[in-house]
């Protein structure tokens, strides 16, 4: 990518960009590339699950949507924060579903624009299980496809195909970010 073409993506970006996906798809690598390329703050979602939720999700348990939506809403303001502070925030965080994603948007001050990473189960699998680094164990990536809503036409979203290298994942947002 050219740095012109860096620039103007930069002056056309949202302020708040949420990469997300299934477990093992890649938010966090793309996030943070997509974050040092426009200049914005990358936070993770994972870090901000309370102790207990990430205990239920090392032992395989899935969480439910009560266990999610205090973590969804300290997100709304911990992205909020970044952008008060320092301009635009890229955010990884699964929003798997339409909820967890109108929660994400009405609870911020600026709806994000959601970019969802999508690939199969099959290259998503051996992704994870490849992963030593994780709590989220491969066996929940069934539970994470069934709960799975992708964005709908009528959502601030838009897919990006996972089948390339992270870098070139992160070219094409880019690309699609300047022709919004």
């Amino acid at each position: 990518m050219d740095d012109m073409q860096g620039n103007a993506t930069e002056h056309t970006a949202p302020t708040r960009i949420v990469v997300m996906g299934v477990a093992g798809c890649g938010k966090s690598t793309v996030g943070v590339d997509l974050a040092g390329r426009l200049g914005a703050r990358f936070l993770d979602g994972d870090d901000f699950h309370p102790p207990e939720n990430v205990a239920k999700m090392s032992a395989g348990t899935p969480l439910t949507d009560a266990d999610r939506w205090p973590w969804l809403d300290r997100l709304c303001r911990e992205m909020d924060a970044v952008v008060a502070d320092s301009g635009r925030v890229v955010l990884a965080c699964s929003a798997l579903k339409r909820a967890y994603r109108t929660r994400l948007t009405e609870g911020s001050a600026a709806p994000p624009l959601f970019v969802h990473l999508a690939g199969s189960q099959a290259l998503i699998g051996a992704r994870l299980a490849a992963r030593r680094d994780h709590y989220m164990p491969p066996a929940l990536l069934d539970s994470q496809f069934a709960a799975l809503e992708p964005p709908g036409s009528d959502e601030h979203a838009f897919a990006a195909s996972i089948d390339a290298a992270a870098d070139q994942v992160t070219a094409d947002i880019l690309r699609r970010l300047g022709s919004r």
